[in-house]
């Protein structure tokens, strides 16, 4: 048997997001995107199912509202936003004769100096002077609540952000500057089967997402030195913490603040647990060459013999792989099985999931 050898070529990895079944809600008559939606609310808002539901509604409703006088109210219109309190669309005009035009359509008003347009045209100005921008001014945009543009800015940084506004012929009494702790950073998903590249040049395939990180074939490390990782998308991802080949061939890689550890395939197909299938069960994997195939489990407690080592305790099955797919995602329904180590023409072999979460005391990410 061969060891797959790792390209140093642009991988192309396009993760899909599965497609959740729409639901329908009889209490508050209206479609939900997903039928997660009202535990999170529950748990991220403080709320009870009846209540996620009403506020479902009220939303839906103050947004019709909001919208319906945004186009009735024209150059006095001062935004719009939802009141929780209230359960009611809260809409500012600049016009102090519109109040009751506003109240008869089912919102609070409020009297405010700015029009949106007026705001808008702040923001058109701070974004045509984006590039003279300091560092520490992290982002800006229309606040209808305080009917103000806010500036955000990091800690201590307030006057670079009113230097820049003033450059920019901003009417800095539209202004609000709030100071942050932290620049904003791009986050994205650890999914198994994506690629990855180890020191810019070679490359693996995502095996499963667990805490901290994410599972993959330990000979995708010993092999190449173990550099620094960056994603499919070469933004910088992290570093192996843990590996070991020959004898096992697994390894554990840290992600970095801008990657989050997702229960998934790069298909959709969600990891539920990591009960082993038996022989004879159909099996498939993810890989960032091959995609996407499947197979049956051939034998298991396999001893392969590579030229770069020995790994024993591996699973035979032949679903199709190649070179790059090292490290990729075996699973069966929803249960993860293992990390792909290698193979021939004919045959793939994995190492057990079980085995590898077990030496590295990770914990698998659950979809």
């Amino acid at each position: 048997m061969k060891i797959f050898r790792f390209l140093g070529i642009a991988a192309v990895a396009a993760a899909t997001a599965g497609t959740m079944a729409a639901v329908t809600s009889p209490v508050a008559g209206a479609t939900l995107l997903n039928p997660d939606m009202v535990p999170a609310m529950q748990r991220d808002l403080g709320l009870t199912h009846d209540q996620a539901l009403a506020r479902l509604a009220a939303e839906d409703s103050a947004t019709k509202v909001g919208q319906a006088l945004e186009t009735a109210l024209g150059d006095s219109f001062g935004g719009a936003s939802y009141d929780a309190a209230t359960g009611k669309a809260r809409v500012g005009v600049t016009d102090a004769s519109l109040v009751e035009k506003v109240r008869a359509a089912g919102a609070e008003a409020q009297v405010v100096r700015f029009s949106e347009r007026q705001l808008d045209s702040s923001v058109a100005k701070l974004n045509a002077s984006e590039k003279a921008a300091p560092q520490s001014v992290t982002a800006w945009g229309v606040d209808p609540a305080s009917n103000r543009v806010t500036i955000t800015v990091l800690k201590g940084q307030r006057a670079a952000a009113e230097k820049f506004a003033r450059q920019s012929g901003v009417d800095t009494s539209s202004l609000e500057v709030t100071e942050t702790a932290a620049k904003p950073q791009l986050h994205y998903n650890v999914l198994g089967g994506d690629a990855y590249y180890i020191g810019g040049s070679s490359r693996c395939s995502v095996g499963f997402s667990v805490n901290g990180g994410f599972l993959t074939a330990g000979h995708c490390a010993a092999l190449t030195g173990a550099g620094p990782l960056t994603g499919y998308n070469r933004v910088s991802m992290g570093s192996f913490s843990s590996y070991r080949f020959p004898g096992s061939d697994y390894a554990y890689a840290r992600v970095n603040s801008s990657w989050t550890p997702v229960g998934q395939i790069n298909n959709g197909t969600r990891v539920t647990g990591s009960t082993a299938a038996a022989v004879g069960a159909s099996v498939c994997k993810s890989g960032s060459t091959t995609g996407w195939t499947c197979g049956t489990i051939r034998a298991k407690n396999q001893t392969v013999r590579y030229p770069e080592g020995t790994v024993s305790g591996m699973v035979l099955t032949n679903a199709r792989s190649d070179h790059g797919d090292s490290g990729g995602s075996f699973i069966s329904g929803n249960q993860a099985q293992g990390l792909l180590s290698g193979g021939d023409t004919v045959n793939t072999y994995y190492y057990p999931i079980a085995n590898a979460l077990s030496a590295t005391g990770t914990t698998l990410v659950r979809g």
